[in-house]
């Protein structure tokens, strides 16, 4: 088992598009697509072939670039970011893309997940005389790249890639290149799609849809892709494993628009409730509620298969950002009071099935299943479309140790208890494999180490492949 370790870890949003004469004013629109990834800070970072421009700030993507002159970034290429940061990290200096200049030319990184040897290489980084400016672990990567060539390149950067050893979606842009990068085990989302000649790189593919472009493939395990005007080139700088997509980009993060590893996250979902409903019928319910709005696909699901009615019997204020990506406990709390809120009418003298997509710290669901009681339900039977979590995450997830999570200190019993609930079941880790992992997706595999405990990457930058079969 890895060490417990606290460190920047992110959650965040990439996009990039080549060849387009609008491609500022499209990335402002695919990041703000890809909203929902990160809420503490946004910027863009432009091309018009000989000088690479920036425009990035604290805040909402709307807030960012509400005063952006977008005719001062002009260019045909850009790199855009949204950022997710633990506390200590919501910095300016920290937002992304970072942009380095230098005699042999500019360089902007934009980063989405967590390099687990960061702590290490920075001070190797530092003993060599590099003076790092940001907290960030992206930045370790602009160094390596750095170090290994004057030129940026596929072999510096390819050279710096294999030594960094975590989970990671890189978009890199020079002035007159684009490259994108995969991790080996390939457990951060990144996809490939066209706008008429431009070629367009995001997270998530409901960034595609946002602005009018169409998907090509995903980029691969292990690959990575440059993108000029000559065209677009693959190059491999690590052998491939299995693919491990993260689970909780199907359980939680992704737009249900989206497809992750060519499977749409919405089905999946729907998926989950199905098996969930199959795994863990509720005795004596009336009606099923989906807590807004990750959980709804799975309530449909379970009530489609449970023969129950499904109700909207929990509402969201949309004016209230996310409660998991706040990023203090503090203001957890205080969101859940603001953002979700009972239908008395549908729930009262109901004995209810409430389906949630996950339990992290379990304030979210004490406080709902609080709420459904004191709106007269008169059970709540909680029943969650994912396994416990129990493990810390090292690969972009904000739960970087035991003691805030609620299921790796308490037995389910026991959870119940402190949640107030009637009864509470859990999806099977199965359950989740069947829901998600589809013959069509590329080398089939899901990564539930917060879950299970099972690691597919180690520190020391060893693989541990746990093979799924459905």
């Amino acid at each position: 088992m890895l060490a417990e370790i606290k460190g920047i870890n992110e959650e965040c949003g990439v996009f990039g598009i080549w060849g387009h004469e609008k491609a500022a004013e499209l990335t402002y629109y695919g990041l703000h697509s890809m909203q929902h990834r990160g809420q503490e800070g946004a910027g863009v970072v432009v091309s018009d072939g000989e000088e690479l421009k920036a425009h990035k700030g604290l805040g909402l993507v709307n807030d960012v670039f509400k005063h952006a002159d977008f005719n001062k970034l002009s260019g045909r290429v850009a790199v855009g970011h949204v950022r997710y940061s633990t506390q200590g990290g919501k910095v300016l200096e920290n937002v992304q893309p970072l942009l380095f200049r230098s005699q042999a030319g500019s360089l902007a990184l934009a980063h989405n997940g967590n390099l687990m040897n960061a702590h290490k290489l920075r001070g190797e980084l530092e003993g060599q005389g590099s003076i790092l400016q940001t907290s960030s672990d992206t930045e370790v990567l602009a160094h390596l790249i750095k170090r290994s060539g004057m030129e940026t390149n596929e072999e510096s950067i390819a050279d710096a890639l294999n030594q960094v050893v975590g989970a990671y979606a890189y978009l890199i842009l020079k002035e007159n290149k684009m490259f994108a990068a995969l991790d080996p085990t390939g457990i951060r989302p990144l996809s490939i799609g066209r706008l008429g000649d431009a070629y367009v790189v995001a997270s998530e593919t409901c960034a595609f849809d946002q602005i009018g472009a169409t998907f090509v493939r995903e980029v691969l395990p292990g690959e990575l892709v440059t993108i000029s005007d000559e065209g677009i080139k693959s190059t491999r700088f690590a052998m491939r494993e299995q693919r491990k997509m993260c689970a909780m980009e199907y359980v939680y993060l992704s737009r249900p628009d989206s497809d992750v590893n060519q499977v749409n996250v919405h089905a999946s979902r729907k998926r989950m409730g199905i098996e969930l409903a199959k795994e863990s019928p509720a005795p004596e319910a009336d009606i099923v509620v989906g807590v807004p709005d990750s959980s709804i696909s799975a309530a449909i699901g379970y009530a489609e298969m449970s023969g129950l009615p499904y109700e909207m019997g929990i509402i969201k204020n949309r004016y209230v950002g996310r409660t998991f990506i706040q990023p203090s406990q503090e203001l957890r709390e205080q969101g859940v009071k603001m953002k979700l809120a009972p239908v008395r009418g549908i729930v009262e003298g109901k004995r209810v099935v409430m389906i949630d997509d996950s339990i992290v710290r379990g304030t979210t669901s004490r406080r709902i299943v609080q709420m459904l009681k004191e709106a007269g339900a008169k059970e709540v039977h909680v029943r969650i479309a994912s396994p416990s979590i129990q493990n810390p995450c090292y690969y972009g997830i904000d739960m970087s140790t035991r003691d805030e999570l609620i299921a790796a200190n308490n037995s389910p019993e026991e959870i119940c208890d402190i949640i107030g609930a009637d009864s509470i079941a859990y999806l099977t880790e199965k359950g989740l494999e069947r829901a998600i992992i589809m013959e069509k997706t590329i080398h089939q595999g899901i990564c539930t180490a917060c879950m299970t405990g099972k690691y597919p990457v180690k520190e020391d930058g060893q693989t541990e492949i746990m093979y799924t079969k459905c």
